[in-house]
């Protein structure tokens, strides 16, 4: 893919790295936060200690390796499409895989093979590696998002 403008194509999901799948933003201003669940927005610090407002939250960012028709791609797909594939939001998933530590390494396996039809971009960022999934479409009828599969594997009731 090289042209400048996203590209729509038919492809297959080959793997899902399930070792980092989300990261933590500010909840008011959504930039980056380190990992540590106690630090505070540096610009936002403010609103940190108002009680409406939850310091962070998780967003997803997934490093998936698909294939189209001719050729393997990795892609980077964020929060909006990457709940497309899973069904709930990086938070959700994150509190579900604390109780059930193998759900991301099923995640993969669950996904694994899934026919979608993704529109790719080219990064914005010139550090950037990785193409960009911005949209996901599932092309199986009866495509379940990950959390469904999950659920019923692991028998917990949706809540």
């Amino acid at each position: 893919m090289e042209a400048e403008k996203p590209t729509t194509m038919l492809c297959t999901v080959l793997a899902i790295d399930h070792t980092d799948f989300s990261y933590r933003v500010c909840s008011v201003c959504e930039r980056t936060l380190p990992d540590n669940p106690t630090s505070l927005c540096k610009f936002c610090s403010v609103n940190a200690f108002n009680p409406r407002f939850s310091r962070s939250k998780r967003l997803f960012r997934l490093l998936m390796s698909i294939a189209s028709d001719t050729k393997v791609f990795t892609v980077i797909c964020f929060d909006r499409a990457a709940k497309v594939l899973f069904g709930c939001s990086a938070d959700e998933f994150f509190d579900f895989a604390k109780f059930h530590p193998f759900a991301a390494v099923n995640v993969s396996r669950i996904l694994e093979g899934e026919m979608f039809k993704m529109t790719l971009s080219k990064p914005k960022n010139g550090n950037a590696q990785h193409l960009r999934a911005v949209q996901v479409i599932p092309l199986r009828s009866g495509f379940q998002p990950a959390i469904v599969t999950l659920r019923e594997l692991y028998g917990v009731r949706s809540s």
